[in-house]
């Protein structure tokens, strides 16, 4: 894991947000803000590949200048970019590049959902043993999430208020293309870019 920005915060528990970052909202900058609950240091992570997305649109370059844009000003946010794309690899190579003895991985219950039901195959343990790597972070997005009881002690709730549930970055994408409103959905640190 290499940082790209490091705010002031260490601690011995880290919060790591991947994300596609296309582009970041308000919604992405709440969840972050509602980790700190949990973390003195929450870093908004970016992979150089993605597992289950391609990169279009910006760049790896433009989205780790607008993760930087935005944790500049806020001491406790960090930005990073990641060679793992699976919350396990990144979860293990955060812990090798910082020491945190506890790694919290921050996403949405859609997101949670995906991580749970995965068939990881041969190769990668289930998710009940990734979970003694790293705990889940989930927000609401269209309801809370309901993990299965063996793993609830390991996934803990994020709580934002409902109006958040509808900003994505589809969203803004979208407005923006069709020349609608879309500044209320982004960050202002980033609507110059």
């Amino acid at each position: 894991m290499e940082f790209l920005w490091r705010g002031d915060a260490r601690g011995g528990t880290l919060a790591l947000f991947p994300g596609a970052w296309n582009p970041p909202t308000r919604a992405h900058l709440a969840m972050a803000e509602a980790a700190l609950a949990f973390a003195p240091e929450v870093a908004l992570v970016l992979a150089r590949a993605m597992p289950h997305k391609s990169y279009e649109g910006p760049s790896f370059d433009q989205r780790a200048a607008w993760l930087r844009a935005l944790c500049v000003p806020r001491p406790r946010l960090s930005a990073a970019a990641t060679e793992g794309g699976l919350f396990l690899d990144i979860a293990r190579e955060a812990r090798a590049a910082t020491g945190a003895s506890r790694i919290l991985l921050v996403c949405g219950r859609d997101a949670a959902e995906r991580i749970v039901n995965w068939d990881y195959g041969p190769g990668l343990p289930p998710i009940a043993q990734q979970l003694d790597e790293f705990e889940l972070l989930v927000a609401p997005r269209g309801g809370p999430f309901q993990p299965p009881p063996e793993l609830a002690p390991r996934i803990h709730a994020l709580h934002l208020p409902p109006a958040w549930e509808s900003v994505s970055s589809t969203a803004a994408r979208l407005q923006r293309a069709a020349g609608s409103a879309w500044d209320h959905l982004v960050p202002s640190e980033i609507q110059d870019f």
